[in-house]
Parts: C-alpha cells; structure tokens; sequence
C-alpha cells in the first residue's frame, strides 16, 4: 500500500516577506494608536490655553471645538488598533496558504494606499494653504488654525513620515503578492491520492488500501469458484474416484 506524501509545502520567501511587513506594520499601527492618545490629552489642553488668550471665541465655541478634537484622537487610535488586528489576521492567512488571504490583502493594501495617499495630502494641505472661511466664521477658522499649532513641533513630521511609510509598505506587499512564487504557492490545490490496488482517486482524503487476508471492503467473495481452464479451451478430465 502506497502512502501520499504529507509534507507541507515550503513557502516561498515571497511570501514570508509580504507577511513580515504585514506584521511590522500591524506593530506600527499600534504604536501609533498608543502615542495618538498619549499626545492627545496635551494637545487638547494647550489648544484650549491658546484659544482662551488669542482668540475671542465663547467658552461654549472652544469646547466644541474642542470635544471634535478629543473625539478624532480616540476615533484614530481605535481604526488604528482595529487594522494591527486585520493586519495580523491577513498575515497568518498567508502563511497558512489561503488564496482567499491574498485577494483580501490586496483589497486592503489599496484601501490602504488610498487612506495613506489622502492623509499626506492633508498634511501638505494644511501647511500649505491655510484655511479661509467666510466673515461669518471668523472664530471658528481662527479656532481650528489653533489645532495643528496645540500638537507638539515632532506630530507633524512623524504622521507625514507614516503616511509615506504605510503607501510603500501596501505597495510592496501588493507587488510580493503578484509574484509566480507567491501565485504558486496560494493557488495550491490538494494533489488526488491513488489507492493502490484499485485504480481510483480519492482528492484531498486518506482511504484505508486492500488488505492482505480478505477482499476490499464491501465486496462479497463469490460463493463459488469455478475451476479453472487450461489452455487451449478444454475442461479438465474428471477425477478418478475409484
């Protein structure tokens, strides 16, 4: 009886590359979730000093505008900690050889390249054109002129650098992904066993082979057998009994 080669298939470095990054960035995710909300309490405090001592804005206007900016760290470090755990998931999918894990990654690395291609553009845009509201809302554009100003000197810097850093790592992961190692790999199917004896195949399952003391399973032995024929087509002479 033959037995089916059980050894599991080598993964390609590809693969094991696409996975790492996902999982350093799954880290980086976190990181920044954590240090969203460490700076996010300061933040707030000395944008309400700036906006009491530079701006004629109510008490009623500042808390507004102040719970919006409570209320955006929490949300970012909570979307954070969420794609660390989709990252991760879509990494052990990978090495664990799912096809559906890889169309899943690229599905998030576009979304990913896309959420990171916007907030860089964010950035540079806040930098670079300074907001302009009517006369109306002379107080609130003066209000929200205070909130990149209220995050300390390092915050800008370091979220434009992740934003480079999250469009690179998503393309490079996307670009792993498309490689004939990578295809081969996760577009495996499970090779058909051969029962030896039979002649038939069975895909993906271990059947139990013919036995050496009796016929194969749900097979009755016939009742009788008839003697055998020589060569030449004639019946044997019939025995003497004398």
């Amino acid at each position: 009886m033959s037995y089916p080669d059980r050894a599991a298939p080598r993964r390609p470095g590809t693969v094991l590359a696409a996975a790492a990054l996902l999982l350093v960035m799954a880290v980086g995710a976190v990181a920044y979730a954590v240090a969203n909300l460490a700076v996010g309490g300061g933040t707030v405090d000395r944008f309400r000093d700036a906006a009491a001592q530079r701006t004629g804005a109510s008490g009623g206007d500042i808390d507004q505008v102040a719970g919006l900016l409570r209320g955006s760290t929490v949300l970012a470090a909570v979307l954070g900690v969420l794609a660390a755990l989709l990252l991760v998931g879509l990494a052990f999918g990978l090495l664990a050889g799912r096809s559906g894990a890889r169309t899943a990654t690229w599905v998030v690395a576009g979304t990913g390249l896309l959420c990171g291609c916007c907030g860089l553009a964010v950035l540079v845009g806040q930098r670079a054109v300074p907001l302009r509201l009517g006369a109306d809302d002379r107080i609130t554009a003066d209000l929200l002129g205070l909130v990149g100003d209220a995050y300390p000197s390092w915050w800008i810097p370091v979220n434009a650098t992740l934003s480079v850093a999250q469009i690179l790592g998503y393309l490079v992961v996307a670009v792993l992904l498309t490689l004939p190692s990578s295809g081969a790999f996760l577009r495996r199917r499970t090779a058909p066993l051969r029962l030896s004896g039979y002649g038939s195949t069975v895909s993906g399952a271990t059947a139990p082979g013919p036995t050496p003391w009796g016929p194969p399973p749900g097979l009755n032995p016939p009742s009788s057998v008839p003697p055998a024929t020589p060569p030449g087509g004639f019946p044997p002479p019939p025995e003497d009994r004398r």
